[in-house]
């Protein structure tokens, strides 16, 4: 399959489903990729944030792309992070995802040490130097403590060294920055800018976005779906009712108790929960050492799936 130029549409940062001893359930991940493509997204992307990434081995890794690229054969383009510390670091992760099939990699700034705006546009032309598929740059400053800066994005998009952001920033300004520039230059051609906030896909496509990777579309795939299309045929009305809707299903992230978990363990914790719920996986465990969801919490993330008309 060619990779789309630009990138369009829903692309879920599909979770990983685990065993209880915390390797990878491949049955539940596959029929996690079969629910995710019966609601009608437009990609998918393995080994981000959503997908625990930064808690599972190289081998965990492998196995992920191997099996979903294995088991869409070709039905939809399959981006995988090459997420990791430094350029080397990521360069093997790259050539890891790749050979299992990945039709693009995402990336982020080099992270732990400081980086210089220069350091990251060279970690990033090193990495597309070394890569035979196209490369999605990430900015998730929260994760990475490093924010991409609009001109970078802007000048690394110019030469052909990206091809798309997926900004999970929640800086609307810088967003839109990289929106116009992306539209207005003449040197910048196929380059997908997509949001990664569940909240706001109405506005990121109505200020021009290309697309949307919503952690949630995991639970909600059709909702996702129906609100790209509605905005995509501007019926901004309908668009507003579904993404309120969607903002409110999202409120089950903050189900976990906040003096025994993280906001990371709420949420992940959340989406598994509710897959589990909806009988898409067999078990909504996290990787360690994240804290798992008591029975009353995941009581409640089935109230949200019920609010949402999803049980």
């Amino acid at each position: 399959m060619t990779f789309p130029a630009p990138l369009t549409g829903v692309v879920p940062p599909v979770c990983t489903p685990l065993t209880p001893d915390r390797e990878v359930d491949v049955p539940s991940l596959l029929r996690l990729v079969d629910h995710l493509v019966g609601g009608g997204v437009d990609a998918l992307f393995v080994l981000g944030s959503t997908s625990e990434v930064a808690f599972l081995t190289d081998r965990q890794r492998r196995l992920v792309v191997e099996s979903v690229v294995g088991h869409v054969g070709g039905q939809l383009p399959v981006l995988a992070g090459a997420i990791d510390m430094a350029t080397a670091r990521v360069l093997d992760h790259v050539e890891s995802v790749t050979s299992a099939g990945a039709q693009a990699v995402v990336v982020t700034a080099p992270f732990y040490t400081r980086t210089h705006p220069a350091e990251i546009a060279r970690h990033f032309r090193l990495v597309a130097a070394g890569s035979a598929v196209p490369v999605i740059a990430y900015d998730i400053p929260m994760a990475v403590h490093t924010k991409l800066p609009a001109d970078v994005v802007l000048e690394l998009a110019g030469e052909g060294v990206i091809a798309g952001l997926k900004d999970s920033s929640g800086d609307l300004a810088g967003f839109r920055e990289v929106v116009a520039g992306a539209r207005n230059r003449s040197d910048i051609t196929g380059f997908s800018v997509l949001t990664g906030s569940e909240l706001i896909i109405d506005a990121a496509l109505g200020m021009g976005a290309d697309g949307a990777v919503p952690g949630l579309a995991n639970v909600d795939p059709h909702g996702y779906v129906r609100l790209d299309r509605l905005c995509r045929a501007g019926d901004w009305e309908r668009a507003r009712a579904e993404q309120e809707r969607l903002c409110a299903l999202f409120g089950m992230v903050r189900v976990g108790d906040p003096a025994r978990m993280g906001g990371g363990s709420s949420a992940l914790g959340a989406f598994k929960a509710a897959l589990q719920l909806r009988g898409v996986i067999d078990c909504a465990v996290t990787a360690e050492p994240q804290v798992p969801l008591s029975a009353g919490e995941v009581e409640r993330v089935g109230k949200f799936l019920a609010a949402a008309g999803l049980l």
